[in-house]
């Protein structure tokens, strides 16, 4: 099982400089705008993309982490998720919420987390970004942000490690024969 490296630290960090551009440029600033990261790594890409949208707007974005361990189309077939609390420091109500994870493969993760944030409350409209887009879908969901696409086979896996949870920043690519 070797690995290969996608994304260095440098990189995941010009990667996020360009979707906090994006986020801005598509909702014409800041205003009314929350940054949900999923966990557990798209809660930490979150708080860095709200640290970048504070240094370009010098202002300070709602920032929010979100469980879908509940809502998972999985949990039948006798998958137990462990269960983290979800935090969204504001009434999600009428506004722009950027759900935030690190990799999308299939789309069932970016529907749960849809499923869960209705259940907060109905936003104006809900976006999603990504740090890695792998291919495969099985819904018909697509990022409106992405740092980068790195096309799979199906024995491969990305791992997004962060230095928050990790210790290090890099993104791999493993083969998993």
């Amino acid at each position: 099982m070797g690995e290969k490296l996608v994304l260095s630290k440098d990189d995941i960090d010009r990667a996020l400089t360009r979707i906090a551009h994006e986020i801005l440029e598509r909702n014409k600033g800041p205003k009314d705008l929350v940054l949900v990261g999923m966990r557990t790594r798209g809660a930490p890409l979150a708080e860095r993309l709200g640290a970048k949208i504070k240094q370009f707007e010098n202002l300070d974005i709602p920032i929010g982490s979100l469980d879908i361990g509940l809502y998972r189309d999985d949990i039948s077939e006798g998958i137990n998720p462990l269960v983290q609390p979800t935090h969204i420091p504001v009434d999600i109500e009428r506004m722009k919420v950027i759900l935030i994870d690190d990799v999308i493969y299939t789309g069932r993760s970016i529907r749960a987390a849809m499923d869960a944030l209705t259940d907060l409350g109905r936003p104006q409209l809900i976006q999603f970004g990504a740090l890695v887009d792998r291919g495969h879908r099985e819904l018909p969901i697509r990022a409106d942000y992405v740092g980068k696409n790195v096309p799979t086979a199906r024995n491969e896996q990305i791992n997004v490690r962060l230095l928050e949870i990790d210790g290090k920043d890099e993104v791999v690519l493993l083969r998993l024969d």
